[in-house]
């Protein structure tokens, strides 16, 4: 049962460390400041909270395992709204979309 606890945790992690070398690598490689923030919120998360689950499978101790799940669920209802809000204040900066973005939706009806 030990080994078997062992394999799903290093699998975890080896898909979390995944989506985090995704996450880095749009980091890297998209254009404009919002497509690198979805990356790195979408991924970035995804790769965080499949790592502290691959940590709360494997640890023996309670108090690490719940302190894990805390940090899953603090990451899955903080990234999405601190992105969010990150890309509104980008956009009202003046930080303008890419010239292959399809439409700009947040854009006043009287520019359009």
């Amino acid at each position: 049962m030990n080994e078997l606890v062992t394999l799903v945790s290093a699998a975890f992690l080896v898909i979390g460390s995944f989506f985090a070398l995704v996450a880095s690598i749009g980091l890297l490689r998209l254009p404009d400041v919002y497509t690198r923030m979805h990356a790195a919120s979408k991924a970035g998360t995804m790769g965080s909270c499949l790592m502290l689950i691959a940590l709360a499978i494997h640890a023996t101790d309670v108090g690490t395992m719940s302190r894990a799940l805390a940090g899953v669920v603090f990451f899955l209802l903080t990234a999405p709204v601190s992105s969010h809000l990150l890309a509104k204040a980008a956009y009202a900066v003046g930080y303008r979309l890419h010239a292959s973005a399809v439409m700009d939706d947040m854009k006043p009806k009287d520019e359009a």
